[in-house]
């Protein structure tokens, strides 16, 4: 039986927000530390980035006039980034995402509708990714704690000021 935990500090969006009123530094600062604090998920997430799946994604592809391969492993891993997402509709404020479009595509492909490259690629859940996913969740449980303390202690510079 595998247990799973949410972390879910309220107000998060509002502290971020809130950062950038009171002193656009701080919000830098914010973002930089972190930046910081996930470093160990952002690596462990590139260093599962080793090889091309599959041979034929080396090669250019052009999708609707626009080309979205080749897949390489350098850019693979320099599109895992951190995004910090304080939109009033975002599901997640912290995220850990893949900007490269090769990547992207190569981990979500045959997710939502069934098709040849994810068929080859293999079987990818609803809501899952291949390598991403599984990765940042693996390292994320050392990192939880620190960024929670982080921003109560964010949030807690916020009250002051206002």
């Amino acid at each position: 039986m595998s247990v799973s935990t949410t972390i879910t500090v309220v107000g998060v969006k509002d502290t971020i927000n809130a950062l950038k009123k009171i002193d656009p530094q701080l919000q830098k600062d914010f973002r930089a530390q972190a930046n910081d604090i996930a470093k160990p998920a952002i690596n462990a997430a590139k260093d599962v980035y080793n090889q091309v799946p599959l041979s034929g994604m080396q090669y250019k592809w052009a999708s609707r006039g626009r080309q979205v391969f080749p897949f390489t492993v350098a850019k693979a891993k320099s599109g895992v980034r951190l995004r910090i997402d304080t939109r009033r509709n975002a599901v997640g404020v912290i995220l850990i995402e893949q900007k490269d479009p090769a990547t992207a595509i190569f981990e979500t492909a045959g997710r939502a509708n069934a098709n040849r490259l994810g068929d080859q690629l293999g079987f990818v859940g609803a809501g899952r990714t291949r390598l991403i996913g599984p990765a940042v969740y693996k390292a994320r449980r050392n990192i939880e704690k620190i960024m929670e303390k982080m921003v109560l202690e964010t949030a807690n510079v916020v009250r002051r000021s206002l």
